[in-house]
């Protein structure tokens, strides 16, 4: 979530980076080969906020854009003041992938160059193509209402049935199609070798899987695209091996097709 609490930095004779997410830490800088590395938008930097959970499910839909060969970088300081509106907002202003997915719908969504800021007052209306939208009717072309499905995978829950996350940062308290963690590992890797769009949370951060990759000893990792700016080993990139995704994973979301392929 906030940068300045899970980023730690150890000076000495050389710089070790050690990114602790609860009880799910991973290793120093590795060497990382690539197997596929999807498009997407400049990492951006959250700063001090808490929304890392914006940053992320935003960077997936990028992505999916990307992949069609339709460009959009879309601003997160829009959807942080838009929520301020919503009475339900907990005090510490985190939520989830799907959250954010509301939030479009209902309030809309602007590029990135139309607001730069969260203090920048929020336009009424995208240029776009030489076309004017609004804010929602943009949204609608950016996501479209039920374009994509949330999962989990809780052994406690039936499975091939919605589900309840009992966590504070589902304050929209949205249910999640509960699978099996080896099918949503499946399904994930399928859908980012398919080049589509991926956000992924555990219990105190979201990001945006972006690639897979594997290291000198072969051990599989999916590449995760950070909202902590470009500063680290990796330019802005993590690194989750599949062992951390079946033990760490709360939700992934991706749309409705990724989820569907075989």
């Amino acid at each position: 979530m906030k940068k300045n609490t899970h980023k730690r930095w150890i000076l000495g004779g050389v710089i070790l980076f050690t990114l602790l997410f609860t009880s799910c830490s991973r290793s120093e800088p590795n060497v990382f080969t690539h197997e596929v590395l999807n498009r997407m938008t400049p990492i951006k930097d959250q700063g001090n906020s808490p929304t890392c959970w914006i940053y992320a499910m935003l960077a997936a839909i990028e992505t999916e854009h990307l992949s069609w060969g339709d460009s959009v970088n879309l601003s997160p300081y829009y959807i942080e003041q838009m929520m301020e509106r919503e009475p339900n907002l907990p005090e510490d202003k985190r939520g989830m992938g799907i959250t954010l997915l509301h939030l479009i719908q209902k309030y809309g969504i602007v590029g990135y160059n139309a607001m730069q800021s969260v203090e920048t007052p929020a336009p009424k209306y995208v240029f776009m193509a030489g076309a004017e939208y609004t804010a929602q009717e943009f949204a609608r072309s950016v996501c479209k209402p039920d374009e994509y499905i949330a999962l989990t995978a809780n052994d406690d829950e039936p499975y091939y049935q919605e589900v309840d996350i009992v966590l504070p940062d589902n304050w929209l308290n949205d249910r999640f199609y509960n699978i099996p963690v080896d099918t949503l590992l499946k399904k994930t890797e399928r859908a980012v070798r398919q080049h589509h769009g991926v956000c992924w949370e555990d219990e105190e951060h979201a990001m945006a899987i972006v690639g897979i990759a594997h290291d000198k000893s072969g051990k599989k990792y999916f590449v995760m695209k950070n909202s902590w700016g470009t500063d680290g080993p990796y330019g802005g990139l993590e690194y989750i091996s599949f062992r951390l995704f079946r033990k760490c994973t709360v939700a992934v979301e991706m749309t409705k097709e990724a989820f569907t392929l075989n």
